[in-house]
């Protein structure tokens, strides 16, 4: 039998003894039915466990837990991409807390078929059922890969095109959600301008100022598929002058061109995709924010447009532009 130790040993030591655990993993060890039942549940304790107000809870779940989901192209190939999964449920005031687990159990009983809209929404219906809650989301966020041509050299190279897809449920009715980053560059108007009169008036070089720029579009998808492609088209249509790939210097000169047949504000970048968005009958509501990372001022210029109920908006998240840094 083995000796117990003092709970404090040395000149600290009391009467009362601390029992000798054992210190080796037990390996051998399984887990029956009995033992299973005997485990605290501390997330589905009693309403008197609540810590601060007994407050109904809108969000809670887990983020960012990753692996890999296999995407349909347009053209019927099929591409396996790591995605990464945001998973919430609403909870009731009177309820401690849910078993975030049984959020990613749920959605990996789905992970091995080939991404869907359906097969999304049956895995938000698998953890709002497992969870017993009334509202639940499921945002998933990847990279795309698209192959893109050069403008005049012949090259072809990947743009990737961040996209998030997000399936939420509030008292009973779903909304499908695509967000969408679009990279592209903005020539100044004015700047253009400016420099063309310095040319005419003055014969003096001049170079108008141009940025890297970022839109962030997030539509309400509706009907028939929206695909990623349908999405890189809308905006291609909507600002021309996406950014390159692979460039010689034919393709740079081609470039220059095209930026200067497309001068472009912030809010008239906002327009410009508000105007596709509102043509596409596979779009509801939807929201443009728009971020052209000046090089002739130390700050950025911004806009924000939203059509609809879903993305109307009084105050602005403070972080809201500081997601969209190319």
């Amino acid at each position: 039998m083995t000796e117990a130790r003092p709970l404090f040993p040395g000149p600290l030591a009391t009467e009362r003894a601390y029992p000798a655990l054992k210190r080796d993993y037990p390996a051998d060890f399984r887990v029956d039915a009995s033992y299973k039942a005997s485990l605290p549940d501390l997330q589905n304790g009693p309403a008197s466990l609540i810590v601060g107000a007994r407050a109904a809870i809108q969000h809670v779940g887990i983020s960012n837990f990753r692996l890999p989901i296999r995407y349909q192209t347009k053209e019927g190939g099929e591409v396996t991409l790591e995605t990464s999964v945001t998973g919430t449920v609403s909870l009731e005031s009177d309820r401690k807390g849910i078993n975030m687990s049984r959020i990613m159990r749920s959605f990996y009983a789905h992970a091995e078929k080939r991404f869907s809209m359906g097969v999304l929404e049956a895995a938000l219906q698998d953890y709002k059922s497992d969870l017993d809650s009334i509202d639940a989301r499921i945002q998933m966020r990847l990279s795309y890969p698209m192959r893109v041509d050069s403008l005049r050299s012949g090259l072809t190279g990947w743009q990737y095109y961040d996209i998030a897809l997000e399936l939420a449920e509030r008292a009973g009715q779903r909304l499908k959600i695509m967000h969408f980053d679009y990279v592209y560059s903005s020539t100044c108007p004015c700047s253009l301008e400016l420099s063309e009169h310095a040319r005419q008036m003055r014969g003096q070089l001049a170079t108008p100022h141009s940025q890297r720029s970022i839109a962030r579009i997030s539509a309400v998808t509706q009907g028939e598929t929206l695909w990623f492609e349908d999405m890189v088209a809308l905006c291609r249509r909507a600002v021309a002058t996406e950014t390159q790939v692979m460039v010689k210097r034919e393709d740079e000169q081609a470039f220059a061109e095209l930026n200067a047949a497309n001068p472009i504000f912030v809010e008239d970048a906002v327009r410009a995709f508000a105007a596709e968005l509102l043509a596409e009958p596979r779009i509801g509501d939807f929201r443009v924010v728009a971020s052209h990372q000046e090089s002739l001022h130390s700050h950025d210029a911004v806009s924000v447009l939203t059509q609809g109920e879903t993305f109307a908006q009084v105050s602005l998240d403070p972080s809201i532009f500081a997601g969209l840094r190319a």
